[in-house]
């Protein structure tokens, strides 16, 4: 979907942009033998005030596992993504860089937030994220979001009836997006993914679930494993995702009709691992006619979501 999140809002007054950086302190004379050029010394003190140079301690610890980066996990960028954000109450803001368009586009969103908007420029986010990097001209520091017990998941697939998505080893953090979007669209209870060997719950991630990552509660696992086991020790059933599957995935969902479940997808390549193909109730295939018999994992999630959607609908 590509509508603006502003027209998702009501109109309001427009947010103030923050105030720019401040002027800069004469610098120090050098000691004999030692020049430094000026424009040289201006520029430096510049960096440091940009959103390229963010200062230590901004970035709170990452709770992704230990190969997670921090700072990537800090961040929120592009339109959607800020604007679901913005309007989360869950969610911890601190810092907002924002160039005066994106001002515009998002002003009702960042009316409450109008004391930590930063005007900058798109070349200084670009600076930051990178130059191939589609930031919209909005960047937000932000702390990550709590995540949730397995019981609390499996509740809630009880609950809604929708299937709680569990991700075997995706490390793609566009993958991971794509799937949570999906997730907001067709419904899900929430994501599981291990607490290593899973992608930073920020940056890029944020980007490509376009909202759904303040949307979908996840929970983050020692052992997908045994997060299985304690699933179906709860009263849900698990089907595995796997291009070897004995059954169609419509005919195993249409046979649990009225029971919670859970999906289970691998990394793309890799699949499932053995241990969690084992520990899955069984293991289904997409049915399809064309040439080609494998879907990336977030195309296959989609399709699994909306044959579980459907299945909802007709019981």
């Amino acid at each position: 979907m590509t509508d603006d999140p502003a027209q998702h809002q009501t109109p309001s007054n427009r947010a103030r942009p923050g105030s720019g950086a401040d002027e800069k302190p004469a610098g120090r004379p050098h000691p004999a033998g030692k020049r430094t050029d000026p424009k040289h010394r201006d520029r430096k003190h510049r960096d440091q005030e940009r959103p390229g140079h963010a200062r230590a301690g901004r970035h709170p610890a990452a709770k992704a596992g230990p190969s997670a980066d921090p700072a990537a996990e800090a961040t929120v960028f592009g339109l959607h993504s800020a604007a679901y954000a913005l309007a989360n109450p869950a969610r911890r803001i601190t810092r907002i860089f924002a160039t005066e368009n994106a001002q515009r586009r998002l002003a009702e969103a960042l009316a409450p937030h109008t004391e930590r908007i930063e005007t900058t420029r798109p070349r200084d986010l670009d600076r930051r994220l990178g130059p191939d990097t589609v930031h919209q001209g909005v960047l937000l520091e932000v702390e990550p979001l709590a995540t949730e017990d397995l019981a609390a998941t499996a509740r809630r697939a009880h609950d809604t009836g929708f299937p709680v998505l569990l991700l075997d080893q995706v490390t793609d953090p566009h993958n991971v997006g794509a799937v949570l979007r999906s997730a907001a669209v067709f419904g899900a209870a929430g994501l599981v993914m291990t607490q290593r060997h899973s992608p930073p719950l920020g940056g890029a991630l944020a980007k490509a679930a376009s909202g759904a990552l303040e949307l979908t509660p996840i929970a983050l696992v020692r052992n997908l494993a045994e997060a299985i086991a304690e699933l179906k020790a709860e009263g849900l059933a698990v089907l595995g995702l796997d291009g070897t599957g004995d059954v169609i995935l419509d005919e195993a969902v249409a046979a649990l009709a009225g029971r919670p479940l859970a999906l289970a997808l691998g990394a793309e390549g890799s699949g499932l691992r053995a241990l969690t193909r084992e520990r899955c109730d069984r293991l289904c295939r997409i049915g399809g006619d064309g040439p080609i018999s494998s879907l990336n994992v977030s195309n296959a999630a989609a399709v699994a979501l909306h044959v579980a959607a459907a299945q909802r609908r007709a019981t």
